[in-house]
């Protein structure tokens, strides 16, 4: 997916979610919460068009998403019976659910987890960067106990989060966690009281927003996220080559003289306008 296949289209009038932007802190909100925000086509759609939207705007520092309701997300919409998992003919069918993963968002993208989140709805937060979950909420990728399989990149996104044994433990059982496991397993960065997970999100996202550079935080979650598809060696070519765009950069400078004036730094490169041309290692 090009830069420019980001840009988001002309901004729709919401239904399967709600969209919000608190000083920099965009809050995407599944917004089902009667249907316990089960995972609709529409809601893929508009899923998609708000990730889009976040990458693009400056203005966007970090995204939490997140459920309306007692529960984060459901899983698939079963409300078509026997139809629900029909086969697809179509040639157009993903098994991605939505079209741009949340780690292609070039923005930190926090799940809270608010309650409930199975099936897609799990699957759909293990491509967040963390994850806070609800001590009360149950956790699960059950598509094996429904005569399907598990989606959404969860066979690359698991195992790399809390390893292969733990993840054949969740994918081929198909078992519900609650939060506390889910935070021993690594599944999740903490789990709270369900009343706190938003708050706890927020913390975080705020603290993204308020003290770190947009772009060196771009940069290092772009390299994170590909990292495992390279060795040791790469990873330090990589490293040395986005080094070079950074150091010597306004925002470097900015950095160190603010933090030697013990003062907010003022960021002036944007993701925008300041994206590199990503490099290709060299190295076999």
């Amino acid at each position: 997916m090009s830069e420019q296949d980001r840009e988001p289209s002309k901004d729709p009038s919401y239904e399967d979610i709600r969209f919000e932007l608190d000083d920099g802190v965009a809050i995407i909100t599944l917004d089902r919460p009667d249907q316990l925000n089960a995972f609709s086509g529409k809601m893929g759609q508009e899923l998609a068009h708000a990730y889009r939207r976040c990458d693009a705007d400056d203005d966007v520092r970090a995204v939490i998403l997140t459920g309306a309701g007692r529960a984060f997300c459901a899983g698939a919409d079963m409300s078509a019976g026997a139809d629900t998992f029909a086969k697809q003919e179509d040639t157009a069918f993903s098994a991605a659910a939505v079209d741009i993963p949340a780690w292609e968002v070039r923005k930190p993208v926090i799940a809270a987890l608010n309650g409930h989140a199975v099936g897609l709805g799990l699957t759909l937060a293990l491509q967040c960067d963390l994850r806070i979950a609800a001590d009360e909420g149950k956790y699960g990728v059950l598509q094996v106990r429904r005569g399907v399989m598990p989606d959404a990149y969860s066979h690359w996104t698991l195992p790399r989060i809390v390893g292969m044994e733990r993840a054949a433990s969740l994918l081929l059982t198909g078992r519900k966690i609650q939060g506390k496991e889910a935070e021993q397993m690594g599944l999740v960065l903490r789990s709270v009281p369900a009343a706190e997970v938003l708050p706890t999100a927020m913390e975080i996202a705020r603290d993204i927003a308020d003290n770190t550079a947009p772009l060196s935080v771009a940069i290092t979650k772009r390299l994170l996220w590909q990292s495992p598809s390279l060795d040791a060696g790469q990873v330090e070519e990589l490293e040395t080559e986005l080094h070079h765009v950074l150091m010597g950069a306004p925002d470097a400078i900015e950095g160190a003289v603010a933090y030697m004036e013990r003062r907010k730094p003022s960021w002036t490169a944007t993701v925008s306008q300041d994206w590199p041309q990503w490099p290709t290692p060299t190295r076999k």
